[in-house]
């Protein structure tokens, strides 16, 4: 790729040591290998990992089962990062283990708050307008 090529996403090398990443994360939290008294009796997903460029950065999107104490978790995942990097490292066939960073996952959220927003009257009301102006501008053509 050349240097004034702008990259519009990530590369599929990216993608694939992404998703890489988040299946041995999903396999780590599954096991329970994880010793912290905020993660005990926890169950965690890992909806998303992307990586940075140079692959040397992996930032894992993770959310406990029903998202209840999801700071929390994030809090001892991010406290004991270097311990699952450690055990990540095995299951990548990368000449480096990249450094692990975790954040709550979002998008279950964003997506209940736009759906209730479409689902407002003051939307339906929008669009009720919009379909009674189409029906008129339509009835005068």
């Amino acid at each position: 790729m050349s240097k004034d090529h702008k990259s519009t996403g990530p590369t599929q090398r990216m993608l694939r040591v992404g998703e890489l990443v988040r299946h041995a994360l999903a396999s780590i939290f599954a096991r329970g290998d994880i010793e912290d008294d905020a993660m005990r009796g926890a169950v965690i997903t890992v909806p998303e990992v992307r990586m940075t460029n140079d692959l040397k950065i992996a930032d894992a999107y993770v959310m406990p089962l029903g998202g209840q104490h999801a700071e929390e978790i994030v809090a001892a995942l991010n406290r004991h990062r270097k311990f699952i990097r450690g055990q990540v490292a095995p299951q990548l066939n990368l000449k480096f283990a990249p450094e692990l960073r975790f954040f709550v996952d979002d998008t279950f959220e964003e997506a209940a708050r736009i759906d209730a927003l479409l689902r407002s009257d003051k939307v339906a009301r929008d669009l009720q307008d919009d379909d009674e102006n189409q029906d008129r501008d339509e009835n005068q053509s």
